[in-house]
Parts: structure tokens; sequence; C-alpha cells
């Protein structure tokens, strides 16, 4: 079959989870993404909010089936050989739709061909088929070895739990509560002096609250070192929730930062400056307190924005006082307080 050879390798990726300025929660995702000729296919796609099968979290939690099934060792799950390679985040709904494609054997390679978005059990590929994409060929051996090496690592699982420090346990509560509720494990103490090693393990990220001290700060890191773990410390910006939600969600974004499509953010001068590594929608909230401590937030932009770096004047109203801006696209997050 006619297909140019392509690398295939795999890399750690986030959906974004998170407390949207409007109340909704949007649900916390780690997964697996496959990457073709050393850039996330998922790029290749647009703006899609979408995670690959190989997201251990999303029920059925079956990591080693999907596994079995890219490599043809099953039957596949759609007709005339399909296979989702992205799907909803949220559940495996077919009907919520997914980027599906036909895979085979040809002789020791593996070639993915024929992409396109399907809602139903039969694609229609001149009218949804992604003509742009593929077909791509992959060595066998590579192709093999890449995702056998991910069975391995799934037996250690993801560390998505957070240990909050601080001294305000009300807004502790809070924080933790919409952590729960995106997929996030949260747990509140005052130190770390005394958790078991093994506890510590199960923890991807530390967040400080702005009251505690570094003295404080420093018993905690050597708890952490201690133990063994390399962990993530999050020093809370302001005693925001959705704010506070935000900073975590970055921290415990473990893909390499070339596969991020959202790779940098400032915000000065009442503008906000941001780079990403290709076309997405990037939506921009500002957040400030006021002199009586009050939260107050704001929705500055919301659109899509071309691979570069690209200035975003920000309301004056949004972003006077103390102020901080969360930029956010499908698969990360990023935070930035208001320089003066």
């Amino acid at each position: 079959m006619s297909a140019e050879y392509a690398s295939f390798g795999l890399a750690p990726a986030m959906r974004a989870g998170g407390v949207l300025a409007n109340g909704d929660y949007q649900v916390h995702r780690d997964f697996v993404d496959f990457i073709v000729d050393g850039r996330p296919l998922l790029f290749r796609l647009s703006d899609l909010d979408a995670v690959s099968p190989l997201a251990s979290d999303v029920p059925p939690a079956i990591f080693t089936a999907q596994v079995r099934s890219l490599l043809l060792e099953a039957e596949p799950p759609l007709p005339d050989g399909r296979y989702v390679i992205y799907g909803c985040p949220e559940c495996e709904n077919l009907s919520c739709g997914a980027v599906t494609a036909a895979i085979e054997r040809d002789g020791e390679d593996y070639i993915w061909r024929d992409f396109a978005w399907q809602t139903a059990d039969h694609a229609d590929l001149e009218l949804n088929g992604y003509h742009g994409i593929g077909p791509f060929r992959f060595q066998g051996a590579a192709y093999r070895a890449a995702l056998a090496s991910l069975l391995d690592r799934a037996a250690h699982g993801s560390r998505r739990r957070v240990l909050l420090i601080g001294a305000r346990v009300a807004l502790l509560a809070k924080l933790a509560a919409a952590l729960r509720t995106i997929g996030i494990g949260a747990d509140i103490t005052r130190d770390a002096e005394h958790v078991p090693a093994d506890e510590l393990r199960a923890y991807g990220a530390v967040a400080f609250g702005r009251a505690v001290t570094e003295q404080d700060r420093s018993a905690v890191r050597r708890a952490f070192d201690r133990a063994g773990v390399d962990v993530a410390y999050v020093d809370g910006l302001a005693p925001i929730v959705p704010l506070l939600v935000a900073q975590i969600e970055h921290a415990l974004d473990r893909s390499p930062v070339q596969q991020r499509r959202l790779t940098r953010l400032v915000a000065a001068d009442g503008e906000a400056g941001i780079e990403v590594s290709s076309p997405c929608r990037v939506r921009l909230t500002a957040y400030r307190l006021d002199r009586l401590y009050r939260a107050h937030v704001h929705e500055v932009f919301d659109g899509v924005l071309e691979a570069g770096r690209h200035r975003i004047a920000l309301d004056a109203r949004a972003v006077k006082g103390e102020s901080f801006v969360v930029a956010r696209t499908s698969g990360s997050v990023l935070v930035a307080a208001m320089a003066r």
C-alpha cells in the first residue's frame, strides 16, 4: 500500500480540568498522546477537545485492552476495521463524536489511514474525512515497542493527588472539593513531618497557602526529599479557588514543554502576552482582589489563535489592583500575576 514512512512515538499529555468562570467544571484527564514525526497527532486536528484511548482513567479503564487493540491483537471495535484515535474526554460514547482511522498490517508495518470524524457505526469519509492527514506507515518494531512499554508504566499509575497546606481551613476545604470534582484527589494537612514515605509517593504536587512560613515550607520539602519523591510545589497566588485550581493543573502537567499548545503567558501593562505552538482556542480569564480581599472574575478573551506570539489587551477594570490572568486551552493552562 502506498504510504510514506513516519516515526511513531508516545508522550504523556493532559486534558486540563478546571473551575470555569461561569461555574462549570471541566474534568481533568491524563492520557498518552500519539507522536507522529515528532509532533502530537492531536495538534493536526485544530482545536479538538479530546483524549486518546490510552487514558487509563476514562471508564471503563481497561488500559491493556486498548494497547492490544492498537496492536491489532483484538477485533476492531468499529466496522470496516476502524479504531478510535481520539474520543470524548468525559466518556467513551461514540455519539459524542470521535476521530477514527482504519488500522491494518502490511507485512511487519502498521498503517493508519482514512482518518474521519465519526458519530455513528459507519464513517462517511467523503463528508467527514480528514483528507489532509495520513496515511501513515509505521515500522512494526518501533510501533510495537512503544505501545508495549505503556503496560509497564501503567502499573505505576499517575500521581493525580495534591497535598494542600495552609492556615485557612475553610478555603482549603473549598479548594479540595473543587479539585475532587474535576478528578484530582486532594488532602489537607498542616505539615508532612510524620506522613509515611509510601503515602507521600501518592502525591504529584504540594500547594502552599500564602500564610505558610518559609520554615514550614522547607520542612515539607525535606519530608518529600527523604521519601525520594519528585513533586511539584505550588505557591498559591491568592485565596481564589479557580485560580488555585489552575495553578495546580499547571503543576500536574508532566507533558514535555515542546509538545504543549500553550507555551508562554506574561501579563504586564494592561495586556497579556501569549504563545501557542499550533492553532487552538484560547480563553483568558482575569481574577482580582479588591481592597476588602473580595474576589472578582472577568472573561477577557475567547477565540482561536494561530501558532506564534500574540498580545491581547485587557480591560483596565479587570486587572486593577492585585490581579492575575489564567490562559486555558483544551490541553493546558498557564497562570501569571499582573506585573506593575
